[in-house]
């Protein structure tokens, strides 16, 4: 039986997809896709799976996400299930129609919040200063 393991990051989210072969199965953290809450995280993971078409109604894709909040937990995701479908398919047009699409599909997102600095409240923020 074929399997493919891919990961994916943002900000501190950290996703793992197993994808295999099946009847077309998609689960996240075991809650399948279809009552996976907000839709707009599940409409973000959703892109890769969408921009295959029929390949993928012969796979079962399972998704474990954790830590972050829920729209890095979505993109994490969604990289982690493109990842694993390329690696699936083991097919370099998929890799280039993602890249096409959008770079952070196959790529990790880098960016991290600053630190928080002194004589501030954040990494911004400083205090207000008064002169009389």
């Amino acid at each position: 039986m074929k399997v493919a393991i891919a990961s994916g990051k943002r900000k501190t989210a950290i996703a793992r997809a197993v994808v295999k072969e099946g009847k077309g199965r998609f689960r996240i953290n075991h809650v399948p896709f279809e009552i996976y809450e907000p839709e707009v995280a599940r409409l973000t993971i959703l892109e890769p799976v969408a921009l295959l078409d029929d390949r993928v109604n012969n796979v079962d894709i399972e998704v474990k996400v954790r830590g972050g909040g829920v729209m890095g937990q979505a993109e994490a995701a969604r990289t982690a299930v493109a990842r694993a479908l390329y690696k699936y398919f083991d097919d370099p047009a998929i890799e280039k129609l993602y890249k096409e699409y959008e770079r952070s599909l196959m790529v990790n997102d880098v960016r991290r919040k600053l630190p928080k600095l002194p004589l501030g409240r954040g990494a911004r923020k400083r205090r207000q200063k008064s002169y009389r």
